[in-house]
């Protein structure tokens, strides 16, 4: 069966986003990119919510196109290989969304949901193919989480405090146990990877 992995960076006070939904306080990291990207063979399917899609699909298709000479580049110069693998990934893999709003999606296979549900999740989990990789999307994160259908979480803590901000599991009312599996890395900027998955 499939597994949905949760990957997303965190502050280290614990938010995803500031709050205005802003993530330029990311730090930037090319051996965290690497690292990031040889994680994305096992994947091929992206699972989002309507906000973080529509961020996606306005940024990732730009990197390609300029990558092959069809637009100027959102970067203003020529993309690392690492964020080059990321974009082709996403731009090929198949974009799952949840959204109650999104109707006539333009980023190439993309399929929306409307409501999300257990019975949804688990059918997609069933279907063939590698893992699903769960980006941003604060709102489905922790939709998954309340129900316990997400099967990994990894997650990037940022050396940085935000005071305030959007938290990735402000609807998973439910205690939950983690189980770290792999040793913490840290890297140059001071960025470190955590892997948990669920107990029990």
């Amino acid at each position: 069966m499939r597994r949905i992995r949760m990957y997303n960076s965190v502050s280290a006070d614990g938010y995803f986003a500031d709050e205005n939904g802003k993530l330029d306080w990311f730090v930037s990291d090319s051996e965290l990119n690497k690292a990031a990207v040889t994680g994305v063979p096992q994947n091929d399917a992206v699972m989002l919510g309507r906000k973080t899609y529509e961020m996606f699909a306005a940024f990732w298709p730009k990197v390609v196109a300029d990558a092959e000479g069809k637009a100027k580049g959102p970067h203003g110069g020529d993309p690392s290989p690492e964020i080059l693998a990321m974009a082709r990934f996403l731009n090929e893999a198949k974009k799952i969304v949840f959204s109650k709003t999104l109707r006539e999606p333009t980023w190439k296979n993309t399929r929306v949901f409307h409501e999300l549900n257990p019975a949804t999740i688990e059918a997609l989990k069933r279907e063939p193919g590698k893992d699903i990789i769960l980006f941003g999307s604060g709102t489905i994160v922790s939709q998954l989480t309340q129900l316990g259908l997400i099967d990994v979480y990894d997650f990037v803590v940022n050396p940085v405090f935000l005071g305030a901000g959007r938290s990735l599991f402000d609807a998973a009312s439910a205690r939950s146990r983690l189980r770290l599996v792999e040793p913490p890395k840290s890297y140059p900027t001071g960025a470190v990877t955590l892997r948990y998955t669920r107990e029990g």
